[in-house]
Protein backbone atom coordinates (compact mmCIF):
# COMPACT_ATOMS: atom_id res chain seq x y z
CA UNK A 1 0.00 0.00 0.00
CA UNK A 2 1.40 3.29 -0.68
CA UNK A 3 0.22 7.12 0.80
CA UNK A 4 -0.84 9.76 -0.72
CA UNK A 5 1.72 11.92 1.01
CA UNK A 6 4.77 9.32 -0.36
CA UNK A 7 3.84 10.36 -4.06
CA UNK A 8 3.59 14.08 -3.80
CA UNK A 9 7.05 13.97 -2.82
CA UNK A 10 8.12 12.23 -6.39
CA UNK A 11 8.78 13.49 -9.52
CA UNK A 12 6.05 13.36 -12.05
CA UNK A 13 8.21 13.04 -15.63
CA UNK A 14 6.29 12.86 -18.77
CA UNK A 15 7.44 10.41 -20.78
CA UNK A 16 6.50 11.49 -24.27
CA UNK A 17 8.58 14.70 -23.81
CA UNK A 18 11.14 13.83 -21.16
CA UNK A 19 9.81 17.19 -19.37
CA UNK A 20 9.72 16.91 -15.52
CA UNK A 21 6.27 18.19 -14.36
CA UNK A 22 6.61 18.83 -10.74
CA UNK A 23 5.38 17.45 -7.88
CA UNK A 24 1.36 16.42 -7.25
CA UNK A 25 -0.12 19.17 -5.70
CA UNK A 26 -3.35 17.16 -5.32
CA UNK A 27 -5.84 14.23 -5.83
CA UNK A 28 -9.55 13.63 -7.86
CA UNK A 29 -11.44 10.88 -6.27
CA UNK A 30 -14.51 9.52 -7.25
CA UNK A 31 -16.82 9.89 -4.15
CA UNK A 32 -19.17 6.35 -6.26
CA UNK A 33 -16.08 4.48 -6.47
CA UNK A 34 -13.23 6.24 -3.73
CA UNK A 35 -10.73 5.34 -6.45
CA UNK A 36 -8.38 8.40 -7.88
CA UNK A 37 -9.44 9.53 -10.76
CA UNK A 38 -6.43 11.55 -11.96
CA UNK A 39 -3.67 13.73 -10.16
CA UNK A 40 -3.39 17.18 -10.06
CA UNK A 41 -0.08 19.08 -10.95
CA UNK A 42 -0.45 22.75 -9.90
CA UNK A 43 1.11 25.62 -11.93
CA UNK A 44 3.61 28.06 -11.25
CA UNK A 45 2.37 30.57 -8.87
CA UNK A 46 1.74 31.77 -5.27
CA UNK A 47 0.15 29.01 -3.26
CA UNK A 48 -2.39 29.37 -0.01
CA UNK A 49 -5.48 30.01 -2.66
CA UNK A 50 -3.43 32.87 -4.24
CA UNK A 51 -2.88 33.50 -7.88
CA UNK A 52 -1.88 30.04 -9.75
CA UNK A 53 -1.57 29.44 -13.18
CA UNK A 54 -3.17 26.45 -14.88
CA UNK A 55 -2.40 23.44 -13.68
CA UNK A 56 -2.10 20.23 -15.10
CA UNK A 57 -4.80 16.96 -14.80
CA UNK A 58 -3.15 13.92 -15.65
CA UNK A 59 -5.86 10.87 -15.43
CA UNK A 60 -5.03 7.84 -13.64
CA UNK A 61 -4.89 5.85 -16.77
CA UNK A 62 -1.91 8.11 -18.01
CA UNK A 63 0.47 6.89 -15.74
CA UNK A 64 2.85 4.41 -16.67
CA UNK A 65 4.66 3.41 -13.66
CA UNK A 66 5.29 4.96 -9.84
CA UNK A 67 9.26 4.39 -9.17
CA UNK A 68 10.94 4.86 -5.83
CA UNK A 69 11.49 8.72 -6.78
CA UNK A 70 9.61 9.35 -9.98
CA UNK A 71 5.88 8.80 -11.43
CA UNK A 72 6.17 8.42 -14.94
CA UNK A 73 3.31 9.46 -17.05
CA UNK A 74 2.36 9.38 -21.20
CA UNK A 75 1.00 12.63 -21.75
CA UNK A 76 1.12 13.04 -25.48
CA UNK A 77 -1.19 16.20 -25.83
CA UNK A 78 1.24 18.29 -24.00
CA UNK A 79 4.02 17.07 -25.85
CA UNK A 80 1.62 18.06 -29.63
CA UNK A 81 0.44 21.43 -27.71
CA UNK A 82 4.31 22.49 -27.08
CA UNK A 83 4.99 22.02 -30.21
CA UNK A 84 2.17 23.96 -31.90
CA UNK A 85 3.18 27.09 -29.29
CA UNK A 86 7.03 27.02 -30.69
CA UNK A 87 5.85 27.15 -34.26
Amino acid sequence: MVKMSSLQAKDVVNVADGKRLGHIGDFEISLSTGKIESIVIPGEGKMLGFKRDSEIVIPWSQIVKIGSDVILIRKSDMLEKATAEEA
